[in-house]
């Protein structure tokens, strides 16, 4: 599929951690989704990082080094996204804004387990947020 085709999305920290601990549930169906290239998963340099550094501190040693790999290829299959604009503050959670700033720039949704940090966003700037049921039943549709 061409990448424009695809459906873009910004996936916070909060999915890409429990789809990579958590195999069975929601978030693991988005990064089957993502390993697949059903979906454009979209990130700036910022949030890479941050990627690496909460997977780095929240997973024991073992669980990093399992993960490290399947983490490495995933990010050769995402779309960079340069931050041009930005719109900080808007969420009441700082790391929050990278996950914004990367959204808004790349038109994409963002998928979150925690959609009260981005009810600012979504009401004055029009970002599109889903849960990660939600928007399994979007990518359904």
């Amino acid at each position: 599929m061409q990448e424009s085709k695809l459906l873009r999305v910004v996936l916070d920290t909060n999915i890409v951690f429990e789809g990579l601990t958590k195999r069975d549930g929601a978030c693991g169906l988005i990064i089957d989704a993502w390993f697949a290239g059903i979906i454009q998963v979209c990130i700036s340099n910022a949030l890479r990082y941050e990627y690496m550094d909460v997977l780095s501190r929240k997973l024991s040693p073992e669980k990093w080094q399992k993960s490290m790999p399947l983490l490495a290829f995933l990010m050769t299959n995402v779309k960079f996204i340069e931050i041009h604009f930005t719109w900080r503050p808007t969420s009441p959670d700082p790391a929050d804004d990278f996950v914004i700033d990367c959204a808004m720039n790349a038109n994409a949704i963002v998928v979150t387990a925690n959609r009260r940090d981005f009810r600012k966003a979504e009401l004055n700037l029009g970002l599109q947020v889903m849960t990660p049921v939600e928007f399994l039943a979007f990518l359904a549709r």
